[in-house]
């Protein structure tokens, strides 16, 4: 399972809408710029995010696109599934149909509980906490190149890290 270069495109559209003040309208060659997609590529992207109601254009003069949705309540799965459907690690852990071996096979246990933690990182990732660790990391770069942009220290404004929870094997996810 690979996430999609579409995919790929669609989060940073979503961290970039995440990170503007709400009902602010972004105009597709913005988006096309920030994105570093294809526009006619990136067109197709868009109208499947507003198709999943998680993103509203409008036409005409003030036109653009805009979150349809608070960003704390759209996840990193909600995007990633608008744009390249369920998300399955394997064929046998989409359901029963998947697959006639899963009863006696020694891997399904295995994919499903990676299907899990992987479902629930993705999901546990709001557009919000993304738009935070995004601010975050610029102001790390105009710190360094000596460009303060705020009067509060970095280390305050650091998004809290998430709880520590181990994947199988005791691996901590990044």
């Amino acid at each position: 399972m690979q996430i999609t270069r579409a995919a790929d495109y669609a989060v940073r559209v979503m961290v970039h809408l995440a990170s503007l003040p709400p009902a602010t309208r972004v105009q597709r060659n913005e988006l096309v710029q920030l994105s570093d997609a294809p526009r006619s590529f990136l067109s197709k992207v868009l109208q499947r995010l507003v198709w999943s109601g998680m993103m509203a254009s409008r036409r005409g003069t003030g036109g653009g696109f805009e979150l349809a949705a608070p960003a704390e309540q759209i996840s990193l799965l909600n995007v990633v599934e608008a744009i390249d459907g369920p998300i399955r690690l394997n064929l046998c852990v989409a359901g029963a149909a998947g697959c006639e071996r899963s009863a006696h096979c020694v891997v399904h246990p295995v994919w499903e509980e990676a299907q899990t933690a992987l479902v629930k990182v993705l999901g546990g990732t709001s557009m919000a906490k993304l738009a935070r660790e995004a601010e975050f990391h610029r102001d790390l770069v105009l710190n360094a190149a000596g460009r303060h942009r705020t009067t509060a220290s970095i280390e305050e404004r650091r998004p809290p890290r998430r709880a520590s929870t181990q994947l199988p094997g005791g691996v901590e996810p990044l």
